[in-house]
């Protein structure tokens, strides 16, 4: 993990955008109903940073978009410690009713924290996930996972996160979805980057993760417009 002698901000952190930046990046954004489900990660829990915002990646993109949409409908269904089958089976009915055209979606980190994970039974759950989601015609959106997710009592861990995020990939790139890749992101050798539980990326990651989800959508609106 690398240090800097002067602590970041939020004001001064190079990969945060401000409400007013972010918006302008994102004008002409046509999503009114914004829907997230999932886990943890999806819910955008973690401690809080000094000199952050005490917010999650998901309710911060939230405000963004509210910038552009006034009338934003917003709903966050996700749950700590959801697996991408708790997530099929208590989540996906009421976001289905909630009628989203923008979606984020979970890339199934709880899933990995078994044993043994059988991937072939992670991949079918989340193509079965992806197939629900994309039955609402929402664009899809998630994350990959960041390398400073790490859960030492599995000596493999690693693999299992480039297994599960090329699975993500994969799914994503068959259903149209925006992947937000943190997994090479800069930002996981902070050394304040996780939370105490170190799992969870504290607010300043949180900002961060937000900023990127406004790229990657500002990206995806601009090729729309070209």
């Amino acid at each position: 993990m690398t240090s800097t002698a002067t602590p970041l901000t939020e004001e001064t952190d190079p990969f945060c955008l401000s409400t007013v930046d972010a918006a302008a990046m994102l004008s002409g954004a046509p999503w009114k109903r914004y829907a997230v489900i999932g886990d943890s990660l999806s819910a955008g829990t973690g401690d809080k940073s000094v000199g952050y915002g005490d917010q999650g990646w998901s309710d911060r993109f939230a405000h963004i978009l509210r910038q552009v949409q006034p009338e934003l409908a917003y709903l966050n269904t996700a749950v700590i410690g959801a697996t991408t089958v708790d997530t099929l089976q208590h989540q996906i009915d009421g976001m289905r009713d909630f009628g989203p055209d923008l979606l984020h979606i979970p890339c199934g980190p709880n899933d990995l924290l078994r044993r043994s994970p059988d991937f072939g039974e992670i991949e079918q759950n989340m193509r079965r996930m992806y197939e629900l989601a994309a039955e609402t015609g929402a664009l899809l959106t998630t994350f990959t996972l960041g390398r400073a997710y790490v859960v030492p009592v599995f000596a493999d861990w690693t693999e299992r996160v480039r297994t599960l995020n090329d699975i993500t990939r994969s799914l994503a790139d068959e259903y149209g979805a925006v992947v937000v890749d943190m997994y090479d992101h800069p930002v996981n050798a902070r050394e304040n980057l996780l939370s105490e539980d170190r799992i969870h990326f504290s607010t300043s990651g949180q900002a961060v993760m937000a900023g990127e989800m406004v790229r990657a959508l500002a990206a995806t609106l601009r090729r729309r417009t070209s």
